[in-house]
């Protein structure tokens, strides 16, 4: 049964029919039930019919499974014998420590040496040290117990070295693998297929081919790392989208399905920050992932965001080759003619989800619902369509640079302008045409690999 209770779910009202708080309160666990959340100050409210939540116990968020890594994932970067590519090696592993990723090992500094043994760099801290014939073993053990995201090593008898030393399985294994990177001249690579029988990947010398080679899933620890340590000021919660507010804007996450399982916990989470909210991005609970991610929005699409007007659709019009749409929006078809539009329930003319293996491959560019980031869809969408130009389009997309290096060359998203009229919005169940009075539709797009325009 209902207890009759106020549509918006705030602190300071949810009586009703001359009922206190506390009345409803004692009412409804007096029969079983326990009220969702009205009765509780924190600072979100929630727009819908009333009810009530048979469980009396929030759940606790489901994070992503972590563990220590059990096997070893290697690459290899196959290069010319008259070509050092160790700064290429530190120079990413610079890059992946800025962004908030751990990485151990450490890369030669050019032919300097000390004596008779070479001068490297500790990747984990860029500092110099003189390598000894343990180093590789040693900086590998340190890995692992620092739980570092990368480990690679300049010199590929330095990898041999260590894998060897570990004993942990080389290529695949239960569980999470830690990458292993190196390098090898290609006259020698017959040795590194000999180290990896089937198994591992080779990578051309350059920074793009590194990128492709981390990997697309990586792409929601490096947005969660960069959301600073900040206050969560506002959880709104609507039927079919959520809002965040931070200290310098409020994002955006379509919900993908009814929000009850999420309600009775949004007092508890409403207290992490946004940081912490953020992580949620990564959670296998689709609704707490719609939270992480408009905790992200609520991060990088901030009120002063420079961007292009519009979502960027438009400049895929001279892309050479079919467009590929992974989940419709209104008005594509008009805008792409003989765009392929898939979806999880086609329509006569569409494709189902099964065909996105036969279509993106040989696309010339690919629009991305940004729904796909929240439900785990978006990495299997880049690596099938790698090399393609890609974009992710609405208003769940985060506006940041970071993501053009896991492929995504437009970024369309939303930044909101009258939070408070947004807030509104969300809570009345508008859809994403209704945003527009509320703030502005944007595009951020890599010029490295942007699609052609006419």
């Amino acid at each position: 049964m209902y207890i009759p209770v106020e549509k918006t779910f705030a602190c300071e009202r949810v009586h009703e029919a001359g009922q206190s708080a506390h009345a409803l309160q004692f009412q409804a666990f007096y029969q079983g039930y326990r009220l969702w959340p009205g009765y509780c100050c924190s600072p979100f409210t929630y727009s819908g019919p009333p009810m009530l939540e048979t469980s009396r116990r929030p759940q606790a968020p489901t994070p992503a499974p972590t563990q220590a890594p059990t096997w070893l994932r290697p690459g290899v970067v196959v290069h010319d014998p008259s070509v050092i590519v160790d700064r290429l090696i530190l120079d990413f592993a610079a890059e992946l420590r800025a962004r908030g990723f751990g990485v151990g090992g450490y890369a030669r500094k050019g032919a300097v040496v000390i004596g008779e043994a070479p001068l490297s760099i500790d990747l984990s801290t860029g500092k110099t040290f003189v390598e000894t014939p343990q180093a590789a073993e040693i900086h590998l053990a340190r890995a692992i117990r620092d739980g570092a995201d990368l480990f690679a090593i300049g010199r590929f008898p330095g990898c041999t070295d260590a894998a060897r030393a570990s004993k942990m399985p080389v290529g695949a294994g239960a569980g999470r693998g830690l990458p292993l990177l190196t390098t090898i001249a290609g006259g020698a690579i017959h040795h590194w297929h000999q180290f990896v029988r089937h198994e591992g990947s080779m990578i051309a010398p350059n920074r793009r081919a590194l990128w492709e080679w981390w990997g697309a899933e990586r792409l929601y620890d490096d947005l969660a790392n960069g959301v600073a340590e900040v206050e969560a000021r506002r959880i709104v919660c609507g039927p079919r989208w959520l809002m965040v507010e931070g200290p310098h804007g409020a994002g955006l996450a379509y919900l993908p399905r009814h929000p009850r399982d999420l309600l009775p916990r949004l007092p508890d989470l409403s207290k992490l920050s946004l940081r912490a909210l953020a992580k949620l991005s990564q959670s296998w609970n689709p609704l707490e992932a719609a939270l992480g991610v408009a905790a992200l929005n609520a991060f990088y699409n901030r009120a002063d965001l420079d961007g292009a007007s519009g979502n960027g659709v438009r400049g895929f019009r001279g892309a050479p080759g079919p467009v590929v749409v992974v989940g419709a929006f209104p008005g594509v078809d008009s805008i792409l003619q003989n765009c392929a539009i898939i979806e999880t329930d086609p329509r006569p003319g569409e494709y189902p989800v099964a065909a996105m293996e036969s279509l993106l491959p040989g696309c010339g560019g690919a629009i991305v619902n940004s729904s796909a980031l929240i439900n785990r869809g978006l990495t299997r969408i880049l690596r099938l369509a790698r090399h393609r130009p890609v974009a992710l389009i609405g208003p769940s997309t985060p506006l940041t640079p970071r993501l053009h290096d896991y492929g995504l060359a437009v970024l369309g998203g939303f930044v909101a302008r009258d939070i408070d009229g947004l807030a509104n919005a969300v809570r009345a169940g508008a859809a994403p045409k209704d945003f527009s009075k509320f703030g502005r539709y944007i595009h951020l797009s890599d010029k490295s690999s942007a699609p052609h325009k006419r």
